[in-house]
């Protein structure tokens, strides 16, 4: 979207040194993300049975990572 809170977001995403948690429920951010990132994002939910192996290995290769579908409380391995 090209509306200026949208723009502002993406200046914030692109520039942050740590990971932002976005509330999109219209995906827009979403799609933003993918699209920006291609085929190197790796994207993941809790809900994979998986989810942390794979995310170890994406986080060791430098891979971009999106986790979708956070509730309101996090899993005990993704706190800092």
């Amino acid at each position: 979207p090209n509306d200026q809170l949208s723009i502002d977001n993406a200046l914030i995403l692109s520039r942050s040194r740590r990971w932002p948690l976005m509330i999109d429920p219209q995906l827009q951010a979403n799609k933003w993300i993918r699209n920006w990132k291609g085929d190197n994002l790796k994207i993941l939910r809790l809900s994979m049975g998986n989810y942390a192996r794979v995310l170890e290995i994406a986080i060791a290769n430098g891979n971009p990572t999106l986790l979708e579908n956070i509730g309101e409380t996090l899993d005990p391995l993704l706190e800092p």
